[in-house]
């Protein structure tokens, strides 16, 4: 009676403890094949759909176009923006008035030396009140460099201010590019040219499915050690032939089902050619080899 228990103990598990366990190797006989990522790609801004350019059933890649908000206003804005930025930094680049203060500044300098060399010669030829005139000249072209320099540089802060506005109006450009956030398959469009959309709204649905999830049932005995990022075999049966496909161990939970004694794990499979699909049965080997790391 104790072997027959132990026996339904195993079957219920869906792990088998065969010769295989000899060299550490997990059977999982019993896999549910899942999507691994889905995304509901949303509009970002509130808007008329201009184009979908794509349809259900089509393959995008990552960053892939897949449908344009309406940016007429938005592409007005980006000229306005490019124009003062012109503007703004033919000024920021332009520093006329400083070289033209120096300038002066040197003129009135050169009169005032002048004036006191001719008093030094001749007493009285220059009166106090032209030399503080001249003076005040001097002083007055000396001022005048600080105020170039300091025109010149709010220039400069002018120039920066409208290379944001242009990145404003370039963010909102893009904001009305919608593009395909993984690469995958259009599963669903909800939405088609013409209408309005909001911000958050969906638009369409992408699956991924060059990587799959393989989630079945283990013994926690079967897991008390870390198998996290171990090497996997999911079998499946494909058009009556039987086909193996390599991943990898990325998930364990860390609940334990009180009736059972089961936890669930799941890897996720290398499915580059797209032979798989989602909701596919199978089993899975969890090799007992040293754990690899798990890919980000």
């Amino acid at each position: 009676m104790r072997r027959r228990t132990l026996s339904v103990v195993l079957l219920l598990t869906g792990v088998s403890c065969a010769p295989a366990l000899a060299s550490d190797d997990v059977q999982v006989n019993s896999v549910l094949v899942k999507l691994s990522e889905q995304v509901e790609v949303p509009a970002r801004v509130a808007g008329v759909l201009a184009k979908i350019s794509v349809r259900e059933g089509d393959m995008v890649a990552q960053s892939a176009p897949v449908a344009q908000i309406e940016d007429a206003d938005a592409q007005l804005e980006k000229r306005r923006a490019q124009i003062e930025l012109a503007g703004a930094s033919k000024q920021a680049d332009s520093d006329v008035k400083v070289r033209y203060a120096k300038k002066s500044l040197e003129v009135a300098e050169a009169e005032l030396r002048r004036a006191l060399d001719s008093q030094k010669r001749l007493a009285q030829s220059v009166s106090e009140s032209e030399l503080d005139r001249l003076r005040l000249l001097a002083q007055k072209s000396s001022l005048e460099i600080e105020q170039a320099k300091l025109e010149l540089e709010l220039a400069r802060s002018e120039r920066d201010l409208k290379e944001n506005d242009l990145q404003v109006a370039e963010h909102d450009i893009n904001q009305r590019r919608v593009t395909a956030p993984l690469a995958g398959f259009v599963a669903q469009v909800n939405r088609h040219a013409g209408e309005w959309v909001q911000p958050g709204q969906a638009i369409l649905r992408i699956l991924r499915l060059d990587r799959l999830r393989a989630e079945g049932l283990v013994s926690s005995q079967a897991v008390a050690t870390n198998i996290k990022g171990r090497k996997v075999t999911l079998t499946v049966e494909l058009d009556g032939r039987t086909v193996a496909f390599p991943g990898e161990v990325v998930f364990i939970s860390p609940e334990i089902d009180p009736v059972n004694g089961q936890v669930r794990i799941w890897a996720e499979i290398d499915n580059s050619d797209l032979q798989l699909r989602p909701g596919l049965h199978g089993s899975m080997t969890i090799s007992g080899a040293t754990p690899m790391p798990v890919r980000p």
